[in-house]
């Protein structure tokens, strides 16, 4: 949520917020509300108080809504449990369950002031920066996974054990739910997955979409200041969690932001190896079956893949929150083509 990378625009009309219900609820008055251009699930405004002051307030979407998605609610109270561990999360203020206020549920937190940076290829830095970019990214994720999610109070927060097996049956119901076509691919992995889940390694708090743009960075360190967009977080497998973190490695740049194919070390860039040895390194685990490894990514994006179906279901019913949806939603084929790649590369070591 930075302007200079982001960026913020007037308020979409069917976006609109009551401001005198809103000042009445948080008890001070607002010098203009914006809309910042991010968010493709949940619509996120930034808020400057008449003292200056800015907020950042992020609510559920208007209109009617897959069954568990946009948690806002979720989001206020995991980075509420985090915050105060010194874990990288915007301060939170309040959660407002009351949809009469706004018209949709909402929550309100410090507005931080950073760099967002969309491209992991991060164009334009050098060899040094990219590295030491990249190694906070491992060092932050690796971080939320050595949390004792009990400790700062978040053993409901999600139920332990089979949370594969969970998350496969709820994304299988959401694609279903907003299917426009029929993808073999995505077909071929509904049936696979559940019958090919490896043991789980352990239960953290998962973020669920942990990736370089929903991160804020220091202006001018290679430093993360807060991790943004909780939506997705529960209690899983932190492998599972990592490796949809390392889907870039599978992708190329012109699918979905990845660096699949691009001069890693040239660039200094790790490669996907060295990467998860410094996550393993971190967080003291061991080394993971190469079989297992392949179940995750394929797993991931059969996930990111149902995601972007529930965008392109938006898209046509005019409920997407973001300027890039129509993009977003037009990478449901080819990330399910990956998907049933990785579960190929399983089959054929299994022959």
């Amino acid at each position: 949520m930075f302007e200079q990378f982001i960026g913020t625009k007037p308020v979409e009309e069917r976006h609109r917020i009551d401001q005198a219900a809103l000042e009445r609820f948080l008890g001070f008055s607002l010098r203009k509300i914006e809309q910042f251009k991010g968010g493709q699930s949940n619509p996120t405004y930034c808020l400057t108080a008449s003292d200056g002051r800015r907020l950042a307030l992020r609510r559920k979407p208007p209109g009617k809504l897959l069954p568990s998605a946009h948690a806002v609610d979720r989001e206020y109270k995991v980075i509420k449990a985090l915050h105060p561990t010194g874990f990288p999360v915007a301060k939170p203020h309040v959660l407002c369950e009351d949809e009469s206020v706004i018209g949709t549920m909402f929550y309100v937190m410090d507005c931080v002031e950073g760099r967002v940076l969309w491209d992991p290829a991060l164009p334009g830095m050098t060899k040094a920066e990219r590295a030491a970019i990249w190694d906070e990214k491992n060092r932050v994720i690796a971080l939320l996974h050595s949390i004792d999610y009990r400790a700062v109070g978040l053993e409901d927060f999600g139920k332990p054990g089979n949370y594969i097996g969970r998350q496969v049956e709820r994304w299988s119901k959401q694609y279903r739910a907003s299917e426009t076509q029929r993808i073999e691919a995505m077909d071929n992995l509904i049936g696979w997955l559940p019958k090919n889940i490896p043991p789980e390694a352990g239960t953290t708090v998962v973020h669920g979409d942990f990736r370089l743009d929903n991160t804020i960075f220091h202006p001018t360190e290679p430093h993360i200041l807060a991790v943004l967009d909780w939506e997705l977080s529960t209690l899983g497998d932190p492998l599972a969690d990592f490796a949809y973190h390392c889907m870039g490695f599978h992708i190329p740049p012109d699918k979905f932001r990845g660096v699949a194919g691009l001069p890693l070390a040239e660039l200094g860039i790790p490669s996907e190896d060295e990467y998860l040895k410094s996550y393993l390194r971190r967080t003291r685990r061991a080394a993971i079956d190469g079989a297992a490894w392949d179940f995750y990514l394929a797993y991931n994006l059969f996930r990111i893949a149902a995601i972007c179906q529930g965008i392109a279901k938006r898209v046509l019913e005019g409920t997407a929150a973001s300027q890039h949806a129509q993009e977003a939603a037009s990478k449901t084929v080819p990330l399910a083509e990956l998907g049933w790649q990785q579960a190929e590369k399983i089959l054929r070591r299994a022959a």
